[in-house]
Parts: structure tokens; sequence; C-alpha cells
């Protein structure tokens, strides 16, 4: 039985890379690697990611994952 592979379309692709983008940021700033200006420039894509709600149950998921790391990197953000 073949695999289904999952839709692709460019609001899903975009919301993947903003969900794996969040961890990136987290451990960046955790590290100091990155700047406080590079980290939200880099938050801004996943913001510009979600800002559209999607249809798709995948794409929903996506937006919710983002929007919590959106949230906690925010924080962070703000707290120092």
């Amino acid at each position: 039985m073949p695999n289904q592979i999952p839709s692709s379309t460019p609001k899903i692709n975009r919301l993947r890379a903003a969900a794996a983008l969040i961890p990136i940021i987290e451990r960046g700033l955790l590290e100091s690697r990155f700047s406080r200006e590079r980290a939200a420039l880099m938050a801004s894509f996943c913001e510009w990611a979600v800002e559209k709600p999607s249809d798709d149950p995948e794409g929903v998921k996506l937006a919710e994952t983002v929007g919590d790391g959106l949230k906690r990197i925010k924080s962070v953000l703000s707290a120092a």
C-alpha cells in the first residue's frame, strides 16, 4: 500500500518552514548565537507565514505550533 504524500502548497510550505524555524530561533537566543534583531527578523517571517488562516487541517495545526512558538520567542525578546 503506497504512502500518501502530504499536500504541498506554498502556504503549507511556508508554515512548515516557519515551524522548523521556531526551535532554531529559540536555541539561537538561548545560546546567544543570534542577536535580538536577527531573532526578531526571523520571527517576523514566522508571523507572516501564519497571517492568513488555512482551511487545511495540517495548515491549522502548523499555524498553532508556530503561534505557540512565537509567543515563547516574544516573551524572551521582551524580557531583556
